[in-house]
């Protein structure tokens, strides 16, 4: 029998994929977004292919919502074994002209909604003696991005909340890891092409060791192992799925 997962950002790209492959292995997953026609779509798909599913329209900055959704999981679903944060913005713009607003927002989504989730959940992992989380941050916080001072930041601070966190919960069942992606082919990156905020995507690939692009799934697959039982032994880790970049 299945746990029960949530995952957030999960109506389209990496979050789609993690939630698919999760519910798939025979998961109950609770589907997290903030639009809520993309996530009342996806969990329709998920539902209508007899996988165990929900979703809930959430803005993963909001404690308020994130805790009524995580109650709604435990009522319809059951308690919280694994919780993914896949839930994030992103914005290209020179440091000089990053308003405080901007700033703010950034690490509210990205970095605040982090802890929000995470924190929301683990009680559940307490008290079952067992629990993963899996953060997803950023290649771009290992390695720096100009034009993203804000977006890197928030990721850095994923990263280093993931090893503390880490460190704190191991003795008691809970593993926590962070995946940081590289350059992966999903429609937030062809958005960032079409504006010119990133290069040809056809230049980043002939660049890139494997020669290819990652795709959602190759987090997905990623995410996936660090869920079970499998995993038990690695905790505080960025599992770099980047398709052999160096940083």
């Amino acid at each position: 029998m299945g746990r029960v997962a949530v995952v957030t950002g999960a109506a389209s790209g990496m979050g789609l994929a993690i939630s698919r492959r999760l519910a798939a292995r025979g998961d109950a997953v609770a589907l997290l977004d903030v639009s809520g026609d993309a996530v009342d779509a996806a969990s329709g798909e998920l539902r209508a292919a007899g996988l165990r599913v929900i979703g809930a329209a959430v803005d993963v900055s909001d404690r308020a919502a994130v805790d009524d959704a995580l109650a709604k999981t435990r009522v319809e679903l059951g308690p919280i074994a694994i919780m993914v944060t896949s839930a994030g913005i992103d914005r290209f713009e020179s440091f000089t002209e990053i308003t405080v607003d901007s700033w703010e927002r950034m690490l509210a989504v990205n970095l605040t909604g982090t802890f929000h989730c995470v924190q929301a959940a683990v009680p559940d992992m307490l008290e079952a003696g067992w629990g993963r989380i899996v953060t997803i941050s950023s290649s771009s916080a290992q390695s720096g991005a100009a034009r993203m001072a804000h977006y890197v930041a928030s990721k850095g601070g994923v990263l280093a909340f993931t090893k503390a966190l880490a460190l704190e919960l191991a003795p008691k069942g809970i593993t926590v890891n962070t995946i940081p992606p590289g350059f992966i082919d999903t429609a937030m990156t062809r958005g960032a092409e079409a504006r010119g905020d990133l290069p040809n995507l056809d230049a980043i690939v002939a660049r890139t060791p494997v020669r290819r692009a990652g795709t959602a799934d190759d987090i997905a697959a990623a995410c996936e192992f660090l869920c079970s039982d499998d995993a038990s032994y690695i905790t505080g880790q960025a599992v770099n799925v980047n398709g052999g970049w160096y940083l």
